[in-house]
């Protein structure tokens, strides 16, 4: 088992998923900075935070996947667009050479992939508290304490314990396409690392360990940037 403590979810979340990239986008490396990046693949930082909506350019994480060639256009060819993934801590920094434009005040998660993912609710229970993209990275959902957690979609289980501080008993399920779900304050884990589970399978219990409330957090990320589940969640 993978020991975590004091490692961002953020960097635990891309070390388990990193499919390379295709032409044309780049994914975060540890002491990335947007200006590095930009640099690097003989763009404006502007031309970056645009692409990629990126609401705080200043921060961005280990493993995001980020465009850095225009919309429809080839990767510059000599241009360093690597595709080696990230380990290690979020990362932010300075990004000098431009200010905040209209498009770095955009919604996070305002670029949806282009690949989507069916998901099932992972509980029943209570939405308490939703997705921002910025200070929440995911949503929290209520219920009793031994509530069934299923997998909200096909995949394999890389991780499965507590050594990340703030996060109790957790697992992280890859999914095909780049796609990653996280499930965290557990009160039991029913699954291993590497094992395969399909949609709908009890893989946990409800709890409130690391919490101080009985509730399930519930994370979906692509290429390493966090997204808004509800969006491939159907209504309820």
């Amino acid at each position: 088992m993978m020991r975590l403590a004091c490692v961002p979810l953020g960097a635990v979340l891309a070390a388990c998923g990193s499919a390379p990239v295709g032409p044309g986008y780049y994914r975060v490396e540890r002491g990335d900075t947007v200006t590095k990046i930009a640099r690097a693949n003989r763009e404006s930082v502007q031309s970056i935070v645009r692409w990629n909506n990126l609401a705080n350019p200043d921060s961005i994480e280990v493993g995001q996947v980020l465009r850095v060639a225009p919309p429809g256009a080839k990767a510059t060819a000599g241009a360093p667009v690597r595709t080696a993934p990230g380990s290690g801590r979020a990362v932010s920094g300075p990004s000098s050479g431009g200010g905040t434009s209209a498009a770095s005040r955009a919604t996070p998660d305002a670029v949806a992939p282009a690949n989507g993912i069916s998901l099932i609710w992972p509980t029943t229970g209570q939405l308490v508290h939703g997705f921002d993209g910025v200070t929440y990275k995911g949503i929290d959902i209520a219920n009793a304490a031994g509530t069934p957690i299923v997998a909200a979609a096909p995949g394999t289980v890389v991780y499965a314990g507590n050594g990340l501080r703030g996060y109790g008993n957790l697992l992280i399920v890859k999914h095909e396409g780049d796609f990653l779900t996280a499930y965290a304050h557990n009160q039991t884990l029913l699954v291993k690392e590497g094992e395969r589970v399909a949609q709908g399978q009890e893989i946990a219990e409800m709890g409130d360990t690391d919490n101080d409330r009985i509730a399930l957090h519930f994370e979906l990320r692509y290429g390493g940037r966090s997204i808004d589940p509800t969006r491939y969640l159907p209504s309820r």
